[in-house]
This record gives structure tokens, C-alpha cells and sequence, in this order.
């Protein structure tokens, strides 16, 4: 589900999962904020209390939003993220065409 917010170009990404094995949504969290930490722009990783409008301009290709999520029980959970669809995906297109044009 996405929803679109008062911004130009921001969206918020709520996204439920039925997963096969136990789930446990601490471990995620822990998983995408080193991953923030370690791949340069993709994903961001927030636990402030924020709005659409801090996102405008942000290059990350998703920032998650722990505290929106919800576990359900051990199969099921939700995860809320949100991206700049304009800055977002520019910076993803500067990061592929870069190492292109240097190429012999």
C-alpha cells in the first residue's frame, strides 16, 4: 500500500508481509539500520518522530520508520518506509551512470 502525502513528490510505503518463518521485528530493525550504516544512500534509517515534509529532498531510495511498523504476531508484520520520488530516484540514476563514464 502506498499513500501519497501533502508533499510534491513524497510517498510513504506500507508494506505487510505473511512470511513462512517466525519473524522477529527487533532483528529487521537491527538489520536495516547496519545496512543504513554500511551502503552509502540506500536504505536511511530513522527512529525520530517524523512527517512526510523531513523527507523532501532526501536521497535515500527508502528510509524506515521502526516505530510506525507493527509485528502482528510471528508470521505476519508491517513495515513503513518513505522516499522522495524525485531525489530519491536521481541520486539512484547519478550512482549507476558515475562509475559508467569513467569506464575505458
Amino acid at each position: 500500500m502506498t499513500f501519497h502525502s501533502p508533499t510534491s513528490s513524497v510517498v510513504g510505503v506500507g508494506l505487510t508481509c505473511h512470511l513462512r518463518k517466525s519473524y522477529k521485528y527487533d532483528g529487521n530493525k537491527e538489520a536495516v539500520k547496519q545496512s543504513s550504516d554500511t551502503q552509502k544512500g540506500h536504505p536511511g534509517y530513522t527512529e525520530d518522530e517524523i512527517v512526510s515534509y523531513d523527507f523532501n529532498s532526501d536521497t535515500h531510495s527508502f528510509t524506515l520508520n521502526p516505530g510506525v511498523g507493527i509485528a502482528f504476531h510471528l508470521h505476519t508484520v508491517k513495515l513503513t518506509s518513505w522516499y522522495d520520488n524525485e531525489f530519491g530516484y536521481r541520486k539512484r540514476v547519478v550512482d549507476i551512470m558515475v562509475p559508467q563514464a569513467f569506464k575505458e
